[in-house]
């Protein structure tokens, strides 16, 4: 199956050729996807080396003059090393830059630590604007990095990965989508994350909705979706109970009770293998069709 950053690679280039606009910065990761491209347009293909910092500045000064910028690497070293660059030259100057990552959670549990970023999302909740795309699938990060280009000046966070669903979904960009209907609770599956819930839930009457764009949150959606419960499950590929809060804002004037389920706080300090990861989280089939199962008890 053709990766994330495959795709990625093949739809910036082609947006390069087709809007002088456009601009890509790297800091030496995925420089290969982006060798023919840049001998054309050398003046918009931009790598700083491992200068994450100045990954972010670069973008910054590119979108002051008028560029939409593109900025990637790994998650680890495009939010959180260089936060203090995301939070004053794009959000303090006012100006407006695509972060395509890699590398979430656990995608490559031989990188190690500095190689993990579970709490990226959580992080950029910090600042205002930022609008925030989770694709599951190749197909589905292809139509979001297209509309995050696309989206005028905003801030937009693309968040790719290794983990990927079966088969794409019909997103549209800042909404939920109904996957399947019932008639008690719901549970919100993020990204990469569907597959895994559809399987924990089967046979449950339970509402599954999906979620490849999580900011803004789709608030009518998720009260849309309520049944005889307001019950919600948050099931996300980073940080648990990172979305928690945007749920209960949404139900604040419901009784209701939330369940948020993602990567724990704590470090699993093993290499393994992605599915071993997943499974030492409670974040494969098996782990979430007990955690909630329990909860809706």
């Amino acid at each position: 199956m053709e990766t994330m950053r495959e795709r990625f690679a093949v739809v910036t280039s082609e947006l390069l050729e087709q809007d002088p606009r456009t601009a890509v910065v790297l800091a030496d990761i995925g420089t290969t996807g982006f060798a023919e491209v840049a001998r054309r347009h050398p003046d918009r293909v931009v790598n700083v080396g491992i200068r994450e910092q100045l990954l972010i500045g670069t973008a910054a000064g590119l979108a002051l003059t008028g560029m939409r910028p593109i900025a990637h690497t790994f998650a680890s070293f495009l939010v959180e090393r260089p936060f203090e660059q995301v939070k004053l030259d794009l959000g303090h100057q006012g100006v407006g830059a695509v972060l395509v990552s890699a590398l979430g959670s656990y995608d490559w549990p031989a990188g190690g630590r500095t190689h993990m970023a579970p709490g990226d999302v959580a992080l950029l909740d910090t600042l205002p604007g930022w609008t925030v795309h989770v694709p599951g699938h190749t197909d589905e990060a292809d139509v979001l990095l297209r509309h995050a280009v696309a989206d005028g000046d905003a801030n937009v966070y693309v968040r790719l990965s290794a983990h990927q669903n079966a088969a794409a979904q019909p997103v549209e960009p800042g909404r939920f989508l109904t996957v399947r209907r019932g008639t008690g609770a719901v549970v919100l599956a993020v990204g990469p994350m569907l597959d895994a819930v559809l399987a924990a839930t089967e046979g449950l009457d339970v509402t599954v909705l999906y979620a490849a764009s999580v900011r803004p949150f789709d608030s009518a959606a998720l009260r849309a979706a309520l049944g005889s419960r307001a019950d919600v499950v948050l099931v996300e590929p980073y940080l648990a109970g990172t979305s928690n809060n945007a749920a209960h804002e949404a139900l604040a004037d419901l009784p209701h009770r939330v369940l948020g389920l993602g990567v724990p706080r704590e470090e699993h300090r093993r290499y393994g293998s992605m599915d071993e990861h997943l499974a030492a989280y409670g974040l494969d089939a098996a782990g979430l069709r007990a955690r909630i199962t329990g909860f809706l008890r």
